[in-house]
């Protein structure tokens, strides 16, 4: 075989190491077309030479499989053919029912119905203890209750509302009112 030099349009990228003998086989035919085209459309002359020739229709597979042929005579009986019918239909149903099973009755009853409206039930109100007042009184709470065990909380000025805005850490120490001067540095 004789090489040819490759034109500058058919170097579009360069062949792997392994390709390189279908690249030696195919370089005489590169010679007319990109290779782009080739890449697009392949190359033609390199499986047949009578580039008219048509595929054949009939495969090796196809021209050696005959297709099995039945003996034109029963191989069991008509009794045998219907146990096993009757058989297989009572296990599909049996699985069926298992896998299906009847949708229960369903009972329109509410928690109402059924918790406050039993015979013998009084509805009572509990009597209040205290006055509230749901505007003004601090929620109670786990952390209301248990504010003096909690880490990293500021120092509380009333246990009644431990959690309002603090301005302590804010405030200069020498423009805070509520406590009382602090001694001079000597």
């Amino acid at each position: 075989m004789s090489e040819q030099p490759a034109s500058v349009e058919n170097k579009v990228r360069k062949c792997l190491l392994s390709n390189w003998v279908e690249e030696r086989a195919t370089a005489c035919i590169d010679t007319e077309e990109t290779k782009m085209h080739v890449q697009r459309h392949g190359h033609k002359g390199i499986l047949t030479v009578d580039q008219e020739s048509k595929m054949e229709s009939m495969t090796t597979l196809k021209a050696a499989y005959a297709a099995p042929k039945s003996p034109g005579v029963r191989l069991r009986g008509i009794r045998g053919e219907l146990l096993e019918k009757h058989i297989a239909q009572m296990i599909s149903e049996k699985l069926h029912a298992e896998r299906n099973p009847p949708i229960p009755k369903t009972e329109y009853c509410s928690t109402t119905q059924t918790d406050f409206c039993v015979e013998g039930f009084v509805p009572s109100t509990p009597k209040t203890t205290q006055t509230h007042d749901y505007k003004t009184d601090q929620a109670i709470s786990f952390w209301s209750e248990n504010y003096q065990r909690v880490q990293g909380v500021t120092a509380t000025q009333t246990s009644r509302a431990p959690f309002r805005k603090s301005t302590k850490f804010s405030t200069p120490i020498s423009e805070r009112l509520d406590e009382p001067e602090l001694p001079a540095d000597d």
